[in-house]
């Protein structure tokens, strides 16, 4: 069960993203209202779904998979994310392409600072604090569902 555990912190930590300082000079992300709260309602719905079960949550996740790279959702194992964003980190990130990938996603592409935390039934397996990244396409909040390794 250790080894289990720690298989899916590895795994959240590679999903999360997490990479060394990042050139340029910090700026406020200049979102409307209307965009912002839809961010905020996509990660709202991702945890309500995480709440009503896992084939709700992962239904959401194949959902919301950006466009571009729907071959790529996982199976999160019978397990659930809990995602708690740090508003105040949003940025948009020009530069990025999902790993494994050489072409940047269309859209407006957002990275913000989160606490993820995995559950498997009522039982919390683990945490992790790392980033994760979405985008605004024809406005539509879209995503990259995690990917459990191990």
């Amino acid at each position: 069960m250790t080894e289990r555990v720690a298989v899916l912190l590895a795994s959240l930590a590679l999903l999360a993203g997490c990479g060394g300082p990042v050139a340029g000079t910090a700026r406020p992300v200049r979102l409307s209202d209307g965009d912002k709260a839809k961010f905020k309602a996509f990660y709202e719905r991702l945890n309500k779904a995480a709440d009503e079960g896992v084939s709700q949550q992962q239904k959401m996740l194949k959902d919301t998979q950006h466009p571009d790279f729907r071959q790529k959702t996982c199976d999160l194992r019978g397990a659930t994310i809990k995602v708690e964003p740090t508003w105040s980190t949003l940025r948009t990130d020009a530069d990025w392409a999902p790993p494994g990938e050489k072409t940047h996603p269309r859209g407006d592409v957002y990275v913000v600072a989160v606490t993820i935390t995995l559950r498997k039934e009522t039982a919390v397996v683990g945490s992790q604090i790392g980033s994760l990244h979405v985008v605004l396409l024809d406005d539509q909040v879209y995503g990259f569902a995690p990917c459990l390794g191990g």
